[in-house]
């Protein structure tokens, strides 16, 4: 037995179940709030239900870019005259799946478990759930009970879940959700993808190049439809190209599944019906809260929980309840609730020695500013698509006057030389009062690692006039910069 699995603490008091700070939810957040807390010198314990590690290391972000990854390197392999002769074949789907299973560790969490050791931050094992103030009672494995009691805060690191639409049929019809799509074994040879976020559009890529035949079903008039509207654009060019059919405008209204071994029928709004071996439901996600004795609190159990940008949520009494993450809905993105984590830990280091907080103010020490302000994202489709900050609907929303900068990255000599014909685009949204960024979008092959730099440009609101010394090396594909600096100017 690990230190992290032992049933007392051993940085607690002798009380051996009292702890500074009581995380619930070992995922990449809660592991990140529990290790920042004990950096801050504070005694730290995390509560799990399932794996440590969480949705993104076995059901998501992991899983899902180790079944794309193969097809991104065929496909920038095939995109190069002379690379292009030696690639023959298809993908051994097979080799990918078996790829994709390494990287979930074969949904086994020992790994994980050693980094809290590591880390000097206890584990329980069971469902928690918040018994009043401060406290949180465990139902263990074994069925044994157990409280905690937490001297400074609790942190709610639950994350979400999908939400699956109420339809006729769809319990007998077992959909998949992101879950499934990920972890699958074998390739269906017939996927309906309904919905055209970034889930359904990445498995949709990943399961095309796979193999299966896959038929995307989109309520609205454009995937992607948070991104810039030519990202939804041009990555459904891509899909339709690659052989699969995107149908925007139409939803479905009932499925049936008359038994385990027999496909799935979907009745679709547009009278038409759909056949198909497997039906994913990516249409959007629901916190997990509702099982967590919020209501013990003066909370609503299965709401977002709503935070301050310390993450400290707002309006129970003693300020020591804190949602980390997805349950807060602030940003669902692993990489912003590990932001979020690393910015609660240090409010409650700080708020447990008895430190004024004084760095709460936009883009302070304290303060989960770029929630708002310079969220990154990347879908990694085939043509990838990277955005950060605002789109130019969401400032002019916002009431800035603003000026959007598109450039077609196709004309930039890096690209050109990485890809044969390479398409893709780029905008930036410029704030015309203040003279800094406050949106950039890319999208093309290879884009994702553009996105850093724009990233920091738009977190430092660093003026367009000082871009102009951020020199992009000759030939790379970040010579978008200077072109799109360029057709600023005129």
């Amino acid at each position: 037995m690990t230190r992290s699995e032992a049933t007392a603490s051993t940085t607690g008091t002798p009380e051996a179940d009292e702890y500074d700070v009581i995380v619930i939810g070992a995922g990449p957040v809660g592991e990140n709030v529990a290790e920042r807390a004990h950096a801050n010198g504070l005694s730290a314990v995390v509560v799990e239900t399932e794996l440590v590690g969480g949705e993104c290391s076995y059901w998501a972000c992991m899983p899902s870019k180790a079944l794309l990854r193969p097809m991104a390197a065929l496909a920038d392999a095939r995109r190069v005259e002379g690379a292009s002769q030696a690639v023959r074949g298809s993908l051994d789907a097979d080799a990918v799946l078996a790829r994709r299973t390494a990287f979930t560790s074969d949904w086994q969490d020992g790994g994980q478990v050693d980094w809290l050791d590591s880390v000097a931050v206890d584990l329980r094992r069971g469902r928690a759930r918040l018994d009043g103030p401060r406290r949180v009672k465990i139902e263990a494995p074994d069925g044994s009970t157990h409280t905690l009691t937490a001297r400074h805060a609790v942190a709610v690191c639950t994350g979400s879940r999908a939400a699956l639409p109420d339809l006729p049929g769809i319990e007998e019809a077992r959909p998949w959700t992101s879950r499934e799509a990920t972890a699958s074994k074998e390739v269906p040879g017939r996927l309906a993808v309904v919905g055209g976020g970034v889930v359904g559009a990445e498995m949709a890529v990943a399961w095309r190049a796979l193999g299966a035949e896959v038929t995307m079903l989109v309520r609205g008039e454009r995937l992607l439809p948070r991104m810039e509207p030519f990202a939804g654009e041009l990555v459904a060019e891509a899909l339709t190209e690659a052989g699969a059919e995107v149908r925007t405008g139409v939803s479905v209204e009932s499925l049936r599944r008359p038994s385990t071994d027999r496909p799935v029928t979907l009745a679709l709004s547009d009278g038409g019906q759909l056949e198909a071996d497997e039906v994913l439901f990516a249409t959007g996600r629901r916190p997990r809260t509702e099982d967590l004795g919020l209501e013990t609190v003066g909370c609503e159990p299965g709401s977002w929980l709503t935070v301050d940008d310390t993450c400290r949520v707002k309006d129970v009494h003693g300020g020591w309840l804190y949602a980390v993450g997805d349950a807060n809905g602030r940003a669902l993105l692993t990489h912003q609730g590990k932001y979020q984590a690393r910015i609660a830990g240090a409010a409650i280091g700080a708020r447990a020695a008895g430190v004024p907080l004084l760095e709460t103010d936009r883009w302070g020490a304290h303060a989960a500013t770029a929630d708002h302000e310079a969220v990154p994202q990347v879908v990694f489709t085939d043509p990838e698509a990277a955005s950060v900050g605002l789109t130019a609907e969401d400032a002019e929303r916002r009431g800035l006057r603003v000026r959007a900068v598109d450039l077609e990255m196709g004309e930039v000599a890096g690209a050109a030389l990485y890809a044969d014909g390479y398409r893709g685009r780029a905008r930036m949204v410029v704030d015309l009062d203040r003279e800094v960024l406050v949106g950039v979008t890319f999208v093309g092959p290879g884009v994702s690692e553009l996105l850093h730099s724009a990233t920091v440009a738009v977190a430092g609101e660093v003026p367009v006039e000082r871009l102009w010394h951020a020199v992009p090396s000759y030939p790379t594909i970040s010579e978008v910069w200077l072109r799109l600096l360029e057709t600023y100017r005129g």
